[in-house]
Parts: structure tokens; C-alpha cells; sequence
């Protein structure tokens, strides 16, 4: 099943662009196109997309606010922003909002494709130069020492299936990886968020990016 998309872009040519790109893929539909915040939304309510690839900067309001009302409004739909905006501050921001993905504009188009997928699929893809800013911004918050690398009594075998989740494996290459099967993979993941008390990947990411699992 192809994943449906809605692109929330103020500039046309931008979201032509992105159409004429992305049609191209056979798993990829494109399910409708805004232009502001408050046109987005209403697409969003009535469309029901499996992701929604969304500028920062919208005329009538922030794309950050946008997108953290998409998400209370429908959880199981992912966000992804594609901006110009590289520095820290947009970065936290759209995350905290709610966002499966950070892409740049500069970004190759293979990466964009990559994003939208893994946002599909429920991971998280982050641009590799950003992801970097998160991890040593969320380390260096963290008390060093012993009670810094403590992963709250999580087993061996817990620890190593939320490494390779916090890095954005899948079930079944997880599995793979660990020689173990995709619903034994499925029932760590769901003791791992029970334990620690997380309610989403973009909440697993940050604990794993926090504890330092994640490395720059």
C-alpha cells in the first residue's frame, strides 16, 4: 500500500517540485497540497495521511505549531519538516513538537525519500549533520558518571534492541541483526517503553540520545 502524502509548502513551485519528485516513487502518493498552516490542517483532518511533509515557515503560522496540532489531532499521522532552517533552535523545536523527520532543503533527494519512509514506517530520520547538534546538546545536558550510562533496568538484550531502535532499525532488521525473531523484537520494544515510560519513537530516540546510546 502506498504511503499518502500531504505537502505543506507556502511556495508553489516548491510543492510542484516536490510532486513531480516524489510521483516518481511507486510507493509514494501524493494525497493533497496546502499552502498555510490553517490549510494544512484542514487537509490534514480530512484527508488522514500517512505523513505530512511540511515547511517551518508558513505565512499565517509557525509550522512548529502546526505540526504539534496535526500530531494531538492524529497521532498515528507522522511529520516531517523540509526547510531551509539548519540551526539548533528550529531543530529542538520541531522535534518537541512532535516531528519523525528533519530534513534540509539542500538535502538529496534520495535523503528526502529515505525520510518520508521511515516516518511511514514509524522511525525517526534525522539529517545526519543535525542529528549530531541533538546528541551532543543531549549529552552534554546529562550528569556524567555512573548514574548517566544507568538505563534503568533495562536487560543486556533490552539494551542492545534500543540501540539499534534509537538508530532507526526496524523490527525485522533488528531480529535480523540480533538473531532473534520479529515478535520477540516486538515484545522487548514493548517491555523497553514500559519500563522507562515512553509513548512514542521520538520519545525513545531522545532517552537513547540523553543516555549517550546514541554517539556523535
Amino acid at each position: 500500500m502506498a504511503i499518502r502524502l500531504l505537502l505543506i509548502d507556502d511556495h508553489a513551485v516548491v510543492r510542484t517540485g516536490l510532486r513531480m519528485l516524489l510521483e516518481t516513487e511507486a510507493d509514494i502518493e501524493i494525497a493533497g497540497e496546502a499552502g498555510t498552516a490553517a490549510e494544512g490542517l484542514a487537509a490534514a483532518a480530512a484527508l488522514a495521511p500517512d505523513v505530512v511533509l511540511m515547511d517551518i515557515g508558513l505565512p499565517d503560522r509557525s509550522g512548529i505549531e502546526a505540526a504539534r496540532e496535526i500530531k494531538a489531532r492524529a497521532p498515528s499521522t507522522a511529520v516531517v519538516a523540509l526547510t531551509i532552517h539548519e540551526d539548533e533552535e528550529y531543530f529542538f523545536k520541531m522535534l518537541e513538537a512532535g516531528a519523525s523527520g528533519y530534513v534540509p532543503k539542500r538535502a538529496a533527494p534520495e535523503e528526502l525519500v529515505t525520510a518520508i519512509r521511515a516516518a511511514a514506517r514509524g522511525e525517526v530520520y534525522l539529517y545526519p549533520s543535525l542529528a549530531k547538534l541533538l546528541v551532543k546538546d543531549y549529552i552534554a545536558q546529562e550528569p556524567s558518571g555512573a548514574a548517566a550510562r544507568t538505563l534503568d533496568g533495562l536487560t543486556a538484550r533490552e539494551q542492545e534492541v534500543l540501540e539499534l531502535l534509537a538508530e532507526g532499525a526496524g523490527n525485522p532488521e533488528i531480529a535480523d541483526r540480533l538473531h532473534i525473531s520479529p515478535k520477540t523484537v516486538a515484545r522487548h520494544r514493548e517491555n523497553i517503553m514500559g519500563k522507562l515510560n515512553l509513548h512514542s519513537r521520538s520519545e525513545l530516540v531522545k532517552y537513547a540520545i540523553r543516555k549517550g546510546i546514541i554517539q556523535a
